[in-house]
């Protein structure tokens, strides 16, 4: 097959808007492709050589294009920059460029699509010392033996930018049309949800039609699309959606991660399908430990957490995690992380997405045993709204961002790449947002870990009540100290330290160290929030309730000015939340 039927076939795509037409453009070219060639043909389709969750990409710069342009077409460089400027679309310069070029030359090869293939693999191969003059070269020898349609969608290929307007979803009408009927299209669908490779589905169904599709099933170390949420806003109306019992489960601030296990190795996968095995080694390694099972593929959240407190931390801090490349080893001890485990897709090669989910769930239960770094995600069976507002009050306390509610029927098999009503969001209702820093008053502490050892390893602060003569606590504080602030929190706390809690503190929490009130230092956080284990303001917004700020972090200000009963008030903070709350869809 040359490479030039693809390229027609691109032109009539680009002429049209219309997903109908497309579809039957991408049929008919379907059904005409070799079959041992239309993986390939397809691949190039999406502006890649390989299924999404390959790591070896095509990418190829603008700069180095734009150089095997001006070379292969003799155009001269400065005349392809400045189309380039005017154009900004490498395959619209190199339709120009070539458009006055011979199209055969006395040593000219066809430029077959087996033969372009091949040499773009070679292409993202290359690397290293003189890696960038051998990816020209060979993009040079392509395009010197291409026409000016050819030429343009080369270049367009080699960067990853089509422009055709194609999605996936295109592409699977138009393989149902061309190999099987419009009403086949969920069968060709669920191929792809599972496998997460259109070239393989596209081969299937040329070569086998719908029969083809039907044997692929869920594979270790092929990644699957993720199964999605729908919203809804309160116990009441989700439980009446889910038939008036489902799974409510803590919705996690994290990367949510599939982790694929096969004899002893672990591959780790985003949900775009990325590979991120490389940066998360701590996360691998304690899968390793935690999972037993010859085979698996299991879904979790990868969560942020203060080793000091306990808690979870903003997603931000996971973020730092998140493409690199060096200092691996300083951003686990930086930025460490736990994994919460929340659903089982395969174990020991047995495909689980058509078991329920309550199924799913015992299969993970009984391969895995947590440990510090590996959990499984805290969950509750429940009918009554009252109990899923408590269990949310818990999750919020915790740090998470709310619940995910879960289908408990027969029918709650996991629907891959699906969004639907089988699993609901459920994130907190409300939320008020700081514009402002606080005075808080340390009232305890708690002992530190890890690199904390010695040191305090978060704080328990508190908002004081002028009307009870009490401090209320509001949050444990862990962020922002360096080295010196801790050492000289520790100092400035000895003369303050007592056996048990002051009697004016009002805490439902039990720390490792209690202080008369004394200290205050300046507070800056992401949100004031419900909580119902703090007790500032408790029972002004809900009878169950108090406010808490939401990951607090101190600014780096003592308020040595300031005694304890000088401290932020908790009318005030409970004047700031109603200032500023909002509701939140």
């Amino acid at each position: 097959m040359l490479f030039r039927e693809l390229a027609d076939t691109y032109e009539r795509l680009e002429a049209t808007s219309s997903r109908l037409e497309m579809t039957d453009i991408l049929a008919e070219a379907f059904r005409r492709f070799d079959p041992s060639e239309i993986r390939m043909a397809v691949y190039l389709t999406q502006g890649q050589l390989y299924p999404d969750f390959n790591p070896l990409k095509l990418g190829m710069a603008d700069k180095m294009i734009l150089k095997a342009i001006a070379f292969a077409s003799g155009a001269g460089e400065s005349f392809v920059q400045d189309l380039m400027l005017k154009e900004g679309d490498p395959g619209i310069v190199a339709q120009k460029a070539f458009q006055n070029k011979k199209q055969t030359t006395l040593f000219s090869e066809p430029l077959t699509l087996k033969r372009t293939y091949e040499t773009l693999e070679a292409i993202a191969r290359s690397e290293g010392g003189g890696s960038q003059d051998l990816k020209i070269k060979l993009m040079s020898k392509l395009l010197s033996d291409a026409s000016s349609p050819e030429a343009k969608f080369l270049s367009r290929v080699i960067t990853g930018r089509m422009r055709l307007g194609v999605s996936s979803m295109t592409v699977l009408d138009a393989l149902a049309v061309a190999f099987a009927t419009k009403e086949d299209r969920d069968a060709v669908e669920r191929a792809f949800n599972v496998s997460s490779d259109l070239g393989l589905v596209a081969e299937e169904m040329a070569l086998h039609g719908l029969e083809g599709v039907r044997t692929i099933h869920v594979q270790v170390n092929r990644p699957l699309r993720a199964m999605l949420a729908e919203r809804m806003s309160s116990p009441e109306e989700i439980l009446e959606k889910m038939g008036g019992t489902c799974a409510f489960e803590y919705k996690y601030d994290g990367v949510r991660l599939q982790a694929h296990i096969c004899k002893g190795e672990v591959r780790l996968f985003s949900r775009k399908l990325d590979e991120l095995t490389s940066q998360f080694p701590d996360v691998v390694a304690g899968l390793k430990r935690t999972i037993r099972a010859d085979s698996a593929i299991v879904e979790g959240e990868c969560v942020p957490v203060d080793t000091n407190t306990g808690e979870f931390l903003p997603f931000q801090e996971v973020s730092h995690r998140r493409g690199r490349k060096y200092g691996v080893e300083e951003a686990i001890e930086d930025y460490p992380v736990k994994l919460c485990l929340f659903d089982c897709i395969l174990k020991d090669g047995e495909d689980l997405t058509d078991r329920p989910f309550l199924q799913r769930r015992e299969a993970l239960m009984s391969i895995v045993e947590p440990d510090d770094s590996v959990a499984l995600s805290e969950i509750r069976v429940l009918s009554s709204a009252d109990e899923a507002q408590a269990f949310f009050q818990e999750a919020i306390k915790d740090g998470c961002e709310g619940l995910m509610a879960k289908s408990v029927a027969e029918t709650s098999v996991y629907r891959a790449g699906n969004r639907g009503f089988l699993w609901i969001k459920y994130k907190k209702e409300y939320r008020s947002e700081m514009n402002d820093t606080v005075d808080l008053v340390v009232v305890g502490a708690f002992a530190g870990r890890g690199k904390r050892k010695g040191f305090y390893g978060a704080l328990l602060m508190a908002t004081y009540d002028p009307e009870a003569d009490r401090f209320e606590t509001v949050s444990k504080l862990g962020s922002g100290f360096d080295d010196a602030n801790l050492a000289a929190i520790l100092e400035m706390l000895s003369p303050d330290r007592i056996p048990e809690k002051h009697h004016l503190v009002d805490s439902k929490m039990e720390a490792d160290f209690w202080f008369s009130p004394r200290l205050v230092l300046e507070v800056r956080g992401a949100e004031i929030t419900l909580s119902p284990i703090h007790t500032c303001s408790f029972g002004s917004v809900r009878p169950d309730s108090g406010l808490a700020i939401r990951f607090p972090r101190f600014t780096g200000r003592f308020r040595d000015d300031k005694e304890g009963r000088e401290a932020t008030t908790s009318q005030e903070l409970l004047a700031m939340y109603q200032a500023q709350l909002k509701r939140v869809e």
